[in-house]
């Protein structure tokens, strides 16, 4: 299987930069953290079949301020909730976004919101 939170960093970075937008997105939260952040983890989710993920992301998106993270994280569930096709060697399908959660940084208490994406990738048979 593909490794589902590269695949989706991946295709989330290239699609912001299309529109000009130049927040970050990883799986680790870097230190310093920037100010505009989107970090996305694996919290679960079956195999369907051999050649079948069906992966869960946990996605925090991070803002200056609260207007500024909530407006990341709708944006980042748009393109998310619009993905499918080929990309990166698998096949994005079925997406499935989950409504957002105000989530203040624990640490810094920065404005953060989170939701959950479940999507399909097909892989190859080994």
């Amino acid at each position: 299987m593909p490794d589902a939170v590269a695949v989706v960093t991946g295709y989330l970075r290239a699609r912001l930069a299309a529109r000009g937008d130049t927040a970050p997105v990883g799986s680790r939260v870097p230190s310093p953290r920037p100010a505009r952040f989107v970090r996305i983890e694996r919290i679960g989710g079956p195999a369907s079949s051999p050649v079948t993920d069906r992966p869960r992301l946990d996605v925090h998106c991070w803002g200056a301020d609260e207007v500024s993270a909530h407006d990341l994280m709708q944006l980042c569930r748009a393109l998310l909730g619009a993905a499918r096709g080929a990309y990166s060697g698998t096949t994005l399908a079925r997406p499935a976004v989950g409504g957002p959660q105000w989530l203040p940084d624990p640490a810094s208490g920065q404005a953060r919101f989170a939701f959950t994406f479940d999507i399909t990738l097909r892989g190859t048979a080994l």
